[in-house]
């Protein structure tokens, strides 16, 4: 019956289920909102109240399985505090996960979340200085610098730059995204990534790209290589399929893991509450490159005043 749902349009929830999550949405992400729009407004100007705010709390369950390693399971909560008008160019961030903690570029690339390769007390405190440069003209510059807020105190300094080119007068367009960074802990990091992609239709995207990871403390150089087709279903769904090779070292180059990847998103409920399968098959070399299938299945919930639905 159409009375049981809560929007067939917007939401795949029967309607007590729409009825228990909207207040709790709302609340949090007003809270949220708020709470991070009152420090801006404290540290910079009363303009903190009113301009566009990208803050963010997200809770995500996850279960991750893996042939031969069995199947964990992990209750997560992300989250980034935006502060606008703190300076004119400068920008006061407090978030999760920052990317040098994401692990090797085998976890990034997979997608899949590797949580026990994550410390969830990887929070950072920091100012970045933004160019807000149009990176289709000049290239994009921000630097910044903080703490990592775990004892004892870990200061870090990065700098990303970024570049996007169309290629003459085709549809494909290169984009380039480059990250220096020096944490005390753990010393020097750098990353390079290539990506170069063009729209095949109104719902399909070709990518291919190209990544460079080196970090101090492995004294390791990773390497990867994704082709991916993005596939938007519909308003509310999408399918990616990608073709990946991960390999290391600059003076014995060899690929360590080849694997086949697909992901299904689907938007559950009003753009707050996400679902994700990625089924995926891979091929190590520490296994001889004898197949092992692995899953991942995630629910994630997105508190914020202002919906956004491009999660993908």
């Amino acid at each position: 019956m159409n009375a049981a749902i809560a929007n067939d349009d917007d939401s795949d929830l029967p309607q007590w289920a729409n009825e228990r999550i909207e207040p709790t949405r709302e609340r949090v992400g007003t809270w949220v909102d708020n709470t991070s729009r009152r420090i801006d407004s404290f540290f910079g100007t009363r303009d903190g109240m009113n301009v566009e705010n990208d803050s963010y709390l997200r809770l995500g369950q996850e279960f991750d399985w893996m042939e031969g390693d069995g199947i964990d399971g992990e209750v997560n909560l992300r989250y980034r505090i935006d502060l606008p008008t703190a300076e004119e160019r400068l920008r006061l961030i407090i978030e999760s996960d920052p990317e040098e903690t994401q692990g090797t570029l085998e976890e990034q690339g997979s997608g899949r979340l590797a949580n026990d390769q994550r410390d969830n007390r990887d929070s950072i405190l920091g100012l970045t200085w933004l160019e807000n440069r149009d990176k289709r003209e000049h290239w994009s510059n921000d630097i910044s610098a903080g703490v990592r807020l775990r004892l004892p105190l870990d200061p870090y300094v990065r700098f990303i730059s970024e570049r996007l080119w169309d290629l003459g007068e085709s549809p494909w367009q290169l984009e380039s995204s480059n990250r220096l960074s020096w944490f005390n802990n753990e010393g020097y990091s750098a990353r390079t990534r290539w990506d170069v992609g063009r729209p095949l239709s109104a719902s399909q995207h070709l990518r291919f790209i190209t990544t460079f990871q080196w970090r101090e403390e492995e004294d390791t150089l990773e390497y990867s290589e994704i082709a991916e087709l993005n596939h938007r279903l519909n308003k509310r769904s999408a399918l990616r399929y990608s073709a990946i090779a991960i390999g290391e070292s600059a003076s014995n180059p060899h690929m360590t893991n080849y694997y086949l990847q697909t992901r299904y998103r689907r938007d559950v409920h009003k753009g707050v509450l996400f679902a994700d399968v990625i089924p995926e098959l891979h091929f190590p070399r520490e296994s001889s490159y004898e197949p092992r299938w692995a899953m991942t299945l995630r629910l994630e919930m997105y508190f914020q005043r202002q919906i956004q639905r491009n999660y993908f």
